[in-house]
């Protein structure tokens, strides 16, 4: 599918255009404290003109034969905020919520297709897991979207714990 720039997009967010469009693919999940699993995402991320992109996700886990969906999975909701550092470079920020009572604030840069951010502040429900730290990389490999994610959970370090293959559906 060809991507085609906003004509009323921010200038500080040209780093992270690739970005726009709706997501859709299969990912693996691993964890010490639980079991390894398969998952279908969907990630939209969306602009109006102004220095920020809003972006969803909902995912769903598979059959890792079938790729059945056999029950819903993580949704979050949130933030990419740009700020052009030089021409191709930007600092990001990014504000999320999850449906397991999480919200968290993410900084760190992009450039060259990439982009890598990192906790700073993590919050939690009462009822939620123990959740300390994360570090997120996403790339645009030959037009896809390629992304993973280390997590500081439940006494462990930071280490992997998803990482996905998604292929545009829209621009």
């Amino acid at each position: 599918m060809a991507f085609h720039l906003p004509d009323n997009l921010h200038p500080d967010c040209a780093p992270i255009a690739w970005l726009l469009g709706a997501w859709h693919g299969n990912g693996h999940g691993d964890y010490p404290t639980i079991e390894k699993f398969e998952y279908e995402q969907r990630l939209v991320f969306q602009q109006d003109g102004r220095p920020f992109f809003h972006y969803s996700a909902q995912s769903w886990v598979i059959d890792p034969e079938t790729k059945e969906r056999i029950r819903p999975a993580a949704m979050e909701t949130g933030f990419f905020r740009s700020s052009l550092i030089e021409p191709g470079k930007a600092r990001i920020e990014v504000v999320l919520a999850h449906n397991t009572g999480m919200a968290d604030v993410w900084f760190g840069e992009a450039a060259d297709g990439k982009i890598e951010i990192a906790t700073r502040g993590v919050g939690r429900t009462e009822t939620a897991k123990e959740y300390v730290a994360g570090h997120r990389l996403y790339g645009n490999v030959q037009g896809q979207l390629m992304y993973a994610y280390d997590m500081k959970a439940m006494g462990q370090e930071l280490q992997p714990h998803l990482w996905a293959q998604l292929n545009r559906v829209e621009s």
